[in-house]
């Protein structure tokens, strides 16, 4: 049977104003406890959290702030005294859909092998921009057995303990590579076919867009760094299909030139692979700018290929 009582909610976020607002206000009517977890806002988000009757706790800025620092913030908080069972994750640019605590409480109740569930994650207002609509077709992920989480998901407090919460060093694919960690441990991860959050991206220029892309691409190469050996092969594929269409199809076609003019043909793998995606049904908008993002990806995988050579400390790639 559901009980509200069973589930913490840890909410996380910065500087995200009236979208908090909307935020706490769902899941407070889902859960018994929320606890939110803010990293050094300036926009009163903590009064207005105080104020919403939400316990605060803020994130210590002497260390370098990832939302992995955040998020085990807000889960040992949650520990204190009782842990509850199951703990819901979520951005502070979401808001929680109705049904989805009761929905995944009880599959995490019926399968005890499973750590975490998520389920379809929307954009608000998708009609916004081209960047937007890329974030809501990015979301619509299979339902069934997975591989990997995002941001938003309910989580089982027991085992996520057990593999000691998410690595705090990294700026970017913090949940992807806590699954890594919990399959390998026996775990397995699910997405329903339910609604579970609507994500505000609020994405309006190309430079945000760019940035997203290439904190991308910088979680891939971290990751392959981390897991990228067999059985897990973590990052690996996201790595490859980056640098392949933006280094090595140049790198190619330049070769190519040398023997033969034909070469240039080289050029419409590019066009061709847009026509492919609007061929399966994707907007030629998001189908041309998902070809595209394969450049920012790789500036973010060289990125952490420079800092990693220049032992540079790393830092946040933020897009709003």
């Amino acid at each position: 049977m559901f009980d509200r009582h069973d589930v913490v909610a840890v909410v996380i976020g910065r500087n995200e104003g009236e979208r908090l607002r909307a935020c706490l206000a769902s899941v407070q009517s889902e859960v018994a406890r929320v606890i939110y977890v803010d990293s050094g806002s300036d926009d009163g988000s903590q009064a207005l959290a105080v104020a919403m009757g939400v316990e605060l706790v803020d994130l210590p800025m002497h260390l370098p702030f990832t939302a992995a620092r955040a998020r085990n913030v807000g889960f040992a908080q949650a520990a204190t005294g009782t842990c509850p069972p199951y703990v819901q994750f979520i951005d502070g640019d979401c808001v929680l859909q109705p049904g989805w605590i009761e929905t995944a409480t009880r599959f995490l109740a019926a399968t005890p092998h499973c750590a975490v569930v998520c389920g379809r994650r929307r954009e608000r207002f998708p009609e916004i921009s081209v960047y937007n609509r890329l974030m809501d077709a990015e979301w619509a992920t299979r339902p069934g057995r997975a591989k990997a989480c995002g941001g938003d998901a309910l989580v089982r407090a027991t085992a996520v303990a057990s593999v000691g919460g998410f690595n705090a060093d990294l700026i970017a694919g913090e949940e992807p590579e806590l699954c890594v960690r919990l399959r390998t441990r026996g775990w397995s991860i699910w997405r329903l076919d339910q609604e579970m959050t609507l994500h505000d991206a609020d994405i309006r220029s190309l430079r945000q867009w760019w940035q997203r892309g290439r904190r991308g691409g910088y979680a891939y190469a971290e990751g392959a760094a981390l897991h990228g050996r067999a059985p897990e092969f973590h990052g690996i594929r996201g790595l490859l299909r980056s640098l392949a269409w933006t280094t090595t199809l140049p790198v190619a076609l330049g070769l190519a030139w040398l023997e033969t003019p034909w070469a240039m043909l080289l050029l419409l793998a590019w066009p061709a692979q847009v026509g492919r995606r609007i061929f399966l049904g994707d907007d030629p908008e998001v189908a041309l700018f998902n070809a595209l993002a394969k450049i920012p990806e790789a500036h973010g995988a060289l990125t952490y290929l420079l800092r990693r050579v220049m032992r540079r400390k790393p830092c946040l790639i933020e897009y709003k």
